[in-house]
């Protein structure tokens, strides 16, 4: 008969960031102890709260399978003697797995014979095997470890207690000295301890207790009080998911509370405000429903009701403290001038080998004057784009940006237009930083873009020149999120630069500043490299296929964009019939010019209608085909060179390139290697799996 197990870890309160991921992290060993072992079960059903990691496993079978199990001896020239007897060899095989010479069969692999046997394998009773749960509990990886008295186990916090069942009856193991119990315990201020007869009781009885078990209930209980509040003052409460993920993490059993603050705070910026909110105190910010701030915050108490006024009036009394802070150090800085925080970025260390950030800075103005140049920038762009690159670090220095490090780029925003500066210098700054995640939000303007790429160029090529290449998961600077903005804001911008180019002027640059680099050649390779593999996971994410990924970017990115633009149009002709013979004839010469290169081609020599044919469309074509990679068009290069395919087809049927007489052969090689240039600027069509069916 099936049973139900629950399994329930107690410790002392995890990190809000580390609950979901141990939660899954649970679910899945079991799930996968439990195929490895042969135990069928119904479901399985993941709980955390701070204080606990569950799961209630349902149709538990009391055994495991029993099977048959095939077991692969010697071969039987060597399971058999002289005289075609079982050799020791043979039946000491057969007595290693419980049987005799007379069970042996064989089969044959690859061409040679093998001695095997068959056994069945008959299933254990599942409660004589699950105390292996004590392994799945120590399996469990955290962000940060502890030890805790004389424990060796290293945890995210001391367990202190396990409920474990199987049915009725407790599972009996230990870890770090707790031992296994039916026993469980409730919220830690207003339950009681519980004693569990089975596992479908766990849910319901800690309820009793105050204990939400299920995360997804808690999260829900917080949005239907949030509507609730909503609807009752006429006011609008954004949930922000992050906030609300780790908010229903921090508590058992979730209270909503609103409190309220001085409207005085209001004058600060409400990016401050909420921040201060969200950031020190997990608050959710309240707003008119025209979308402005108000003066009252919302809250979520790890309890029920009682005592809610004491708990509203201790929760203003902090956030008081921390906004007359923010209001303070608001004035402080507004009293003071850009010059005055530019003279302190000389005096903080970005890197060890790369400087301060005021070197930094430097070299961002730098790059930044030369993509103002690449892209033809008119006077008014580049003088914007440059003070923005000249000021763009400087709100690193104010007291805000000390206390609410999030708020960098929005600080300095903020205080530019204070002290001055014209909005799009002051937007630069702020934009800069974008996008902070891989798929964030981008730069809206010309300035904040050339801005954005530059500082982040100099941070990625300076690395690694310097030989801080990330390796693994280890990214301390980021580098792999920040070649990823570098490549989606080259991709929507559009501009007319290949990555190539700016990451030369970069390598530059950093010579030219005095910084010691490791060997050009070698850095340039690692930059090459590093950035590939980026391409190829944009590449990935519109959906474009390994093989054609390869085929753009097997000798450079170049223009982002339009590398993006051939990934997709030749992903739409992969599979298309009437492509078929343009496929065949562009491959064709393709791989005929795999290794060697060859010379100027000689008009004299040709020989054949086919191969002045073939030479003048070619003449045609290369003017057409960079017409339209100068205007980024990728389809329609594609349709220009897919023109030479007639002639190329009927080329190769009347001539033979490999000719006796060397000048002819060396011509012909010649052409076959331009044209072949050529095709391979666009995509090395040889590497692409071409699927057209018929």
């Amino acid at each position: 008969m099936a049973k139900d197990i629950l399994l329930e870890i107690g410790l002392e309160e995890l990190p809000a960031r580390f609950v979901d991921d141990a939660e899954t992290q649970l679910k899945e060993k079991a799930a996968s102890w439990f195929k490895e072992q042969r135990i069928a079960f119904n479901s399985i059903k993941s709980y955390s709260t701070p204080r606990r990691l569950a799961i209630h496993i349902t149709g538990v079978a009391e055994e495991q399978e029993t099977i048959e199990e095939e077991a692969k001896g010697p071969a039987e020239k060597i399971a058999k003697d002289e005289s075609g007897n079982w050799s020791k060899a043979a039946i000491g095989f057969t007595k290693g797995q419980g049987k005799d010479v007379s069970d042996i069969y064989i089969k044959e692999i690859k061409g040679t014979n093998y001695i095997y046997v068959s056994k069945v394998i008959k299933g254990k009773p599942t409660y004589e095997l699950l105390p292996a749960f004590q392994s799945i509990i120590e399996s469990i990886q955290f962000g940060k470890n502890m030890r805790w008295g004389t424990q060796s186990l290293r945890y995210a916090r001391p367990i202190r207690w396990i409920a474990a069942l199987f049915g009725s009856e407790v599972i009996p193991f230990e870890v770090a000295s707790v031992v296994t119990s039916n026993v469980t315990y409730g919220h830690r201020f207003l339950g009681d301890k519980i004693t569990l007869t089975n596992p479908e009781e766990y849910k319901g009885k800690l309820e009793e207790s105050y204990v939400i078990v299920d995360s997804r209930a808690r999260e829900k209980m917080i949005l239907d009080e949030i509507e609730s509040a909503e609807e009752e003052n006429g006011y609008q409460i954004p949930v922000d998911k992050e906030l609300l993920a780790e908010v229903r993490n921090l508590v058992e059993y979730p209270t909503l509370f609103i409190g309220s603050f001085e409207e005085q705070y209001l004058k600060l910026p409400s990016e401050v405000l909420i921040t201060s909110m969200k950031e020190h105190q997990r608050y959710f910010p309240v707003k008119s429903m025209e979308g402005e701030l108000l003066p009252h915050f919302v809250g979520v108490r790890n309890g029920d009701s009682n005592g809610l006024e004491t708990v509203i009036k201790g929760n203003e009394k902090v956030l008081r403290a921390r906004l007359s802070d923010a209001a303070f150090f608001y004035n402080e800085d507004k009293k003071h001038s850009i010059d005055f925080f530019q003279e302190k970025l000389g005096k903080v260390v970005f890197q060890e080998k790369l400087g301060t950030i005021g070197d930094k800075t430097k070299r961002i103005i730098g790059i930044t004057g030369e993509l103002a140049k690449q892209l033809d920038s008119n006077e008014e762009i580049t003088k914007q784009a440059l003070r923005a690159a000249e000021i763009c670090k400087f709100d690193l220095m104010t007291n805000m940006v000390n206390e609410f490090t999030k708020l960098q780029g929005i600080i300095g925003e903020k205080y530019a237009l204070h002290f001055g500066e014209i909005d799009q210098v002051a937007s630069a700054i702020k934009e800069h930083y974008l996008p902070v995640q891989a798929n964030g939000t981008l730069p809206d303007s010309e300035i904040g873009a050339m801005v954005s790429v530059a500082d982040k160029l100099d941070t990625i090529v300076g690395c690694i020149a310097i030989g801080l290449t990330p390796t693994g998961s280890q990214d301390p600077y980021g580098l792999r999120r920040q070649a990823l903005g570098v490549m989606r804001i080259l991709e929507a911008r559009g501009w007319n630069i290949t990555l190539e180019e700016m990451l030369t002027i970069t390598v530059q640059l950093l010579k030219e500043s005095g910084i010691q680099i490791k060997e050009e050649t070698n850095v340039q390779k690692e930059l090459h490299s590093f950035f590939t593999a980026r391409a190829s996971f944009i590449l990935k994410e519109v959906g474009v296929e390994q093989d054609i990924t390869q085929a753009v970017l097997h000798e450079e990115i170049g223009n982002v964009s339009y590398t993006i633009s051939k990934a997709q149009a030749l992903s739409a002709v992969r599979n298309d019939e009437a492509f078929k013979p343009v496929q065949e004839a562009l491959v064709r010469l393709l791989n005929l010019t795999k290794e060697e290169k060859h010379g100027n081609v000689d008009t004299s020599l040709f020989e054949t209608d086919s191969e002045k044919e073939l030479y003048q469309n070619f003449q045609l074509v290369q003017e057409k085909y960079q017409d339209k990679k100068d205007g980024k068009e990728a389809k329609d290069a594609l349709d220009v060179l897919s023109t030479l395919s007639e002639s190329i087809h009927e080329f190769f049927e009347h001539n033979m390139v490999m000719a006796d007489d060397e000048d002819i052969r060396a011509n012909r090689l010649a052409l076959v290697q331009q044209i072949a240039m050529l095709i391979r600027d666009y995509a090395d069509l040889a590497n692409i799996e071409w699927k057209q069916h018929f």
